[in-house]
Order: C-alpha cells, then sequence, then structure tokens
C-alpha cells in the first residue's frame, strides 16, 4: 500500500476518541488523508486524538441526533465540501438479560448502533464522492454469531450487517462502495466502560482466547488495516462485504 494511498482525501470516523476509531482516523492520517473529522461525545478525548496529527479535526457531536449530523456535515463543508470515506465506528455494549431489560439501556444501544449511522450517512450522502465514496461500518461477530445476555447489542449488530448489504446494493448505481467488519474480542476500553474491573477484563481475555482457535484475542492494530483496505481505490470490486476478524471463532 502506498504511504499517500487517501492523499488529498477526506475523511469521517465516528467514535474517533478512543479505541478502534483512533487507531483508524490516525491510520487513514498516516495513509495521506488531508483531513480526517473524528466525532465523539467527550471532546477531551478527540483533542487528544487531533493532538498526534495535523490531518486530525476534532468535532464533538452526538450522531444519533439531527444537530450532531449536521455538525459534522458542515466540517466536511469547511473543508472542500466533498467527502471520500465515512467510517461508523461509534458503537456500545451494554449487558442485557432478557428477564432484566432496562428501556434505556435498549434505547442507548440501538441509537448509538443503528440510528446514529442511519442519521449520518443520510446526511452526508449529498456530499460523498459519486462516484468513488466508501462507507466502511465497524459491526461484530455478534451480529451473525450472538451469545446469551447480549441480545439488544446482538439485534443491533445484525442491523448494520442488513445496513452494509441493503447501502450496498442502493448505492452501487452511484459508485459508492459499502462494506463492514465484524471483529470479535478485541482489546479496548469498551470492557471497563460495562463495569468491568482490570483483573476481570484479564480474566475474560484468558477464558476467551481458549475458544479462539488462533489462541488469542484481537488488538486495535488487527483491526485498523481491514478498515483502511476496504476504504482504499484498490478495493473498487468491493462492496457489500462483511469481513469477520475474530481469530476462528466462527468456526466452532
Amino acid at each position: 500500500m502506498s504511504d499517500k494511498t487517501f492523499a488529498e482525501q477526506t475523511v469521517v470516523v465516528t467514535g474517533g476518541g478512543t479505541g478502534i476509531g483512533r487507531a483508524t482516523a490516525l491510520a487513514f492520517a498516516e495513509l495521506g488523508a488531508s483531513t480526517v473529522i473524528i466525532t465523539g461525545r467527550r471532546p477531551e478525548r478527540l483533542a487528544e486524538v487531533a493532538a498526534l496529527h495535523p490531518a486530525v479535526v476534532p468535532v464533538t457531536a452526538d450522531v444519533t441526533l439531527a444537530a450532531g449530523a449536521d455538525a459534522v456535515a458542515e466540517a466536511v463543508q469547511a473543508r472542500g465540501g466533498t467527502l471520500d470515506v465515512l467510517v461508523h465506528n461509534a458503537g456500545v455494549f451494554r449487558f442485557s438479560p432478557l428477564d432484566a431489560l432496562d428501556a434505556d439501556v435498549v434505547r442507548e444501544v440501538l441509537d448509538i448502533n443503528l440510528t446514529g449511522p442511519l442519521l449520518l450517512t443520510g446526511r452526508l450522502l449529498p456530499l460523498l464522492r459519486s462516484p468513488g465514496g466508501s462507507i466502511v461500518l465497524v459491526s461484530s461477530r455478534a451480529g451473525h454469531n450472538p451469545s446469551p445476555g447480549g441480545s439488544v447489542y446482538a439485534a443491533s449488530k445484525a442491523a448494520v450487517h442488513s445496513l452494509t448489504r441493503s447501502w450496498a446494493a442502493e448505492l452501487a448505481p452511484r459508485g459508492i462502495r459499502v462494506n463492514a467488519i465484524a471483529p470479535g474480542f478485541v482489546r479496548t476500553d469498551a470492557y471497563a466502560a460495562n463495569g468491568l474491573g482490570p483483573e476481570q477484563v484479564a480474566g475474560l481475555f484468558e477464558h476467551v482466547k481458549n475458544e479462539i482457535p488462533l489462541g488469542r484475542v484481537g488488538d486495535v492494530a488487527d483491526i485498523t488495516p481491514w478498515i483502511t483496505r476496504l476504504a482504499e481505490p484498490a478495493s473498487e470490486l468491493v462492496t457489500g462485504q462483511i469481513i469477520t476478524l475474530d481469530g476462528g471463532m466462527d468456526l466452532s
């Protein structure tokens, strides 16, 4: 891959303040993108990422709301008005056992994982390069291989899988590609956000690695190259695909 694969391109990455989103934004910047707009609801985290590369532009926004989507669109318009790559990374997992469902948790998960991508894509579509634009969604293996206690999250990610294929068919005549990745267990702060302490997280990873054929939990560095690869021009025949990155867990 050329060091300037995304030269002069504008990229939007949601949930760009931490984890996969942070690494993805920096990867696009290192690959030559002139502007990488990162969104999120915590300005301090976005500012930390923006300080690491001059191409990264922080936009504090809740993209589950029309006002947040508008703020991102305004940032794109202020920097030339054409968007080349849209990465839907923002997501949240919450435990949701069926016998203890919380309505607020249900709404939070569906809003962030599903409503946000829908609203933002609709708002940015007029700005997305056509032909040549690319959308990449960060989903989860839970979308096609869920586990007990996570039905709301799994349903939201199954919906993301459906969006990927539906949008790919709908936007293909415009020359816009849509793909997704579906990671398994990845070392991010998502587990701490669900109330697990460091020892609990370590114990979880130690347990699940024995169920992974390749024998280890994923790292962020395992994920971001697939996002940039799906977005690059060399992948111009790839659309409607959902790439599972789970160390072979689907085999068991």
